[in-house]
């Protein structure tokens, strides 16, 4: 019996081992299966942050392009800008000589008014610029002294226009020593323009034959604005 009760406490206490295993199983196969959850979980939050980091990176480039765009785009407007205003509104130029004096002098940095003869015909003693035909890239820069249908011819140093001595003409910074091709009268074309240099003794213009009468298609523009030497800065006046 003692065998007896001593197996039932073992019996007994085998079965507490044995529940107790069982507890302890269950709690390494619930741990297991919650840690097989978390893992899981963490998993697919791995994959939620791979993706966010993906379209993170994706918004990143959409927003450098449209910056690139935009730029782009920026740099279009200014080209096109540019080349209305150089074309159409007015442009940059570099007095180069003595050819104006006391008018303008060498070195003085201009702005060309390309736009007002859109709307209107050059008047006299307008200061006008003009491709020198005869080599590239070469501009010359006089004053309008005879407008289209007069003839203007220099006698004895003073510019005479339809038989008049033109007295209004106080620009010339001296008596004109060489008439060259307007000792004679020169009658001026529907399109064309007898020029002269402020500094007539020293100037290339429509007295010599090199230079000649201006025709109208080929005035770039009248001097507008001087913007260099900065003592000397402002609107030129032509009349």
């Amino acid at each position: 019996a003692y065998i007896g009760v001593s197996g039932v406490r073992v019996s007994f206490a085998a079965c507490r081992i044995l529940l107790l295993c069982g507890q302890v199983s269950a709690i390494f196969t619930a741990d297991s299966i919650s840690r097989g959850q978390t893992n899981d979980s963490d998993y697919e939050r791995g994959g939620m942050v791979g993706m966010s980091g993906h379209y993170e990176e994706e918004e990143g480039s959409r927003n450098v392009l449209k910056e690139l765009a935009g730029w782009i785009f920026y740099f279009i407007v200014i080209i096109a800008l540019t080349y209305v205003i150089i074309t159409y509104v007015g442009q940059r130029t570099r007095v180069d000589g003595s050819s104006m004096e006391t008018t303008l002098s060498d070195g003085d940095h201009l702005l060309v008014d390309k736009i007002s003869y859109r709307f209107h015909e050059p008047e006299r003693f307008d200061i006008i610029v003009f491709p020198y035909l005869h080599e590239e890239k070469v501009y010359y820069i006089k004053r309008i002294i005879a407008l289209p249908g007069e003839t203007v011819q220099v006698i004895d140093g003073y510019v005479y226009v339809n038989g008049e001595q033109l007295e209004s003409d106080i620009y010339g910074a001296e008596v004109m020593e060489d008439a060259e091709m307007a000792s004679e009268p020169l009658t001026l074309g529907e399109d064309e323009y007898f020029v002269l240099g402020d500094n007539r003794n020293h100037s290339s213009d429509s007295r010599d034959p090199s230079v000649g009468l201006i025709k109208r298609k080929n005035i770039m523009g009248r001097a507008w604005v001087r913007i260099y030497p900065f003592d000397h800065m402002g609107k030129i006046k032509h009349s």
